[in-house]
């Protein structure tokens, strides 16, 4: 006879705020290959990213950005400096992008890999090449570490990431493309706070993207957390896995989005511009959670 002989009622997602209104949401080629139809999913002009996997032919990336823009996206593919063995090599997956796809936006970023396979090491000297203000792109994101990043100060302190962030801010004060930072996905919203609080203090003004993990099993999120190296927010995870209760219903993000939004609306000047869902549980889990969070943007899309 089982011991766990009751069942939690899934409680119904709270009404969304704007940090979720015009949520984006990220992608793999693998996982959007068995999506049947994106535009059945979220609504029309939802902004797209393409994680692009260390190994990931640019075939495959470019034939997922060709066929979601087909379907009324904003696409944004990621542009890993690591992973990029040339100039010219950036320069023709810009090219392929816009030319096969009509891509105008891209998240730069280091990319997760520990040696580079070419000339590239950081999201700053893809900046810096000039190459994506050539092409026209109308928007550059780039990442923000509310938690702090190992691979870039692995003495735990964020010297280096300050740094960084000056210069990007330094960029797009130079750039005509619009620019904000995107965050790896957290779990607890005190953080995301204290971090957005002290760079605006540093004068950066960049607005942020706060990336949430949508609805998922706790199991896969932890250790989806325990492989991006997720910090401090890590142990709001641990900590309900020691309820069983948590254990029979999916984790969603409610709790830290109503913070968040709380936070947004008491304090503007924090920058908290939207949130960026990683469907760690899957696309559709994702969609449905935004779309009860808010029917009415949804419901062209049902």
């Amino acid at each position: 006879m089982s011991l766990l002989t009751f069942r939690r009622a899934k409680p119904a997602p709270a009404r969304g705020g704007d940090l979720t209104v015009r949520a984006s949401i990220e992608v793999m080629p693998r996982t959007a290959a068995k999506v049947d139809s994106f535009a059945a999913l979220l609504p029309a002009g939802t902004r797209v990213y393409i994680a692009h996997i260390d190994g990931t032919p640019i075939d495959e990336m470019v034939a997922t950005a060709k066929r979601i823009a087909a379907e009324g996206f904003a696409v944004m593919p990621h542009f890993p400096a690591r992973s990029i063995e040339s100039r010219a090599q950036l320069g023709d997956w810009i090219a392929r992008y816009q030319g096969e796809a009509g891509v105008k936006e891209a998240l730069v970023l280091a990319g997760g890999i520990a040696t580079p396979r070419g000339d590239f090491h950081s999201s700053m000297q893809l900046l810096e090449s000039g190459e994506f203000d050539r092409a026209g792109f109308e928007r550059l994101h780039v990442a923000g570490h509310p938690e702090g990043n190992r691979d870039i100060d692995a003495d735990g302190c964020d010297a280096v990431v300050r740094d960084a962030l000056r210069w990007k801010q330094d960029f797009a004060n130079r750039s005509d493309a619009a620019m904000a930072l995107v965050t790896q996905f957290v779990f607890d919203a005190a953080p995301v706070i204290d971090w957005a609080r002290t760079i605006r203090a540093a004068g950066i003004d960049l607005p942020v993207h706060v990336g949430l993990a949508g609805p998922a099993k706790l199991q896969t999120l932890i250790k989806y957390a325990m492989a991006c190296g997720v910090g401090p927010s890590l142990k709001v995870l641990q900590k309900r896995a020691m309820d069983v209760s948590h254990l029979l219903v999916p984790y969603a993000p409610d709790e830290i989005a109503a913070a968040l939004e709380s936070a947004r609306s008491a304090e503007p000047r924090l920058g908290l511009e939207q949130a960026h869902l990683f469907p760690l549980g899957g696309i559709a889990a994702s969609a449905d959670w935004l779309a009860a969070r808010h029917p009415v943007q949804h419901s062209a899309a049902r």
